[in-house]
């Protein structure tokens, strides 16, 4: 590979595995690999370096230790509610994700296991073709942190699966099922565990073996319908951040910590 990924995104992990496949690791040890402040910012970034890397056909985003991401580090939610300067940064940083990973010319493959919540699950849906465990737990909990749904999610899920799931599972944080995901569309396809991550990596090497031009154009081709979407994608970030500003994530964040069901009581946009 032309760069060196592990100096430049120290909360990643990557490996090299041939043909021009780089495999990405979401890495919190202890954390079911949650993304707070630099694993947030290294996200949005590195798909810009794989854009640009001659070496590298196809991309492969995961976990370590068996579970994908267990969405943004509390930590990061707090700071982002008291601080303006955080929460102007992320707030970048979470737009940045999203189109980096739409307007990376490379196929980006992910393998979805465990829980896939926020940060990390914004790139595993996104991504080209998604894999996903039969038991993995995808979680939208943006309205259950007191905040709108963000993100990728109104931009993708009306897309892949219908406004009325889509609908339902961002307004209620209800989770799905790896095999429940495909089910409704929002995965391309569905595995047992211990298929998943060879899965990928044949879906991968498929990619890195076609005409890498007809692959690409297709992608940007078909990419044309999220970038289409991208003033519902703008509205729906502002209106998440607009949230950090407001007292329900102050509850959202003590009802997580607290393994309980958050008691909102801040003011409606009414």
């Amino acid at each position: 590979m032309v760069y060196d990924y592990s100096t430049q995104y120290a909360s990643l992990r990557f490996a090299d595995l041939g043909d021009g496949i780089l495999e990405i690791s979401m890495s919190a040890p202890g954390r079911l690999n949650a993304v707070g402040h630099e694993g947030h910012r290294d996200l949005a970034s590195v798909w810009q370096t794989v854009d640009r890397d001659p070496d590298v056909r196809v991309a492969i985003i995961r976990g370590t230790d068996g579970v994908f991401s267990a969405g943004g580090d509390l930590d990061l939610v707090t700071d982002m509610a008291q601080d303006f300067a955080v929460r102007l940064r992320v707030l970048r940083e979470a737009r940045d994700l999203v189109y980096n990973v739409i307007n990376c010319s490379k196929p980006v493959v992910s393998a979805i296991e465990g829980p896939a919540v926020g940060a990390g699950l914004v790139a595993g849906l996104l991504a080209d073709v998604s894999i996903a465990a039969r038991d993995a737990r995808l979680i939208d909990g943006h309205t259950k942190l007191g905040v709108a749904a963000g993100d990728h999610a109104a931009i993708v899920w009306p897309l892949l699966c219908g406004m009325a799931k889509a609908k339902y599972h961002l307004l209620t944080c209800e989770p799905l099922s790896g095999e429940e995901a495909e089910r409704i569309g929002l995965v391309s396809l569905c595995v047992e565990q211990a298929d998943l991550h060879d899965t990928a990596r044949k879906v991968a090497r498929r990619l890195a073996s076609g005409s890498q031009s007809a692959i690409r154009f297709t992608k940007y081709a078909l990419n044309n319908w999220l970038r289409q979407a991208g003033p519902i994608f703008d509205a729906s970030l502002g209106l998440e951040f607009l949230g950090f500003d407001g007292p329900d994530v102050a509850e959202g964040v003590a009802a997580i910590r607290e393994k309980r069901r958050p008691t909102f009581s801040g003011p409606t946009s009414e």
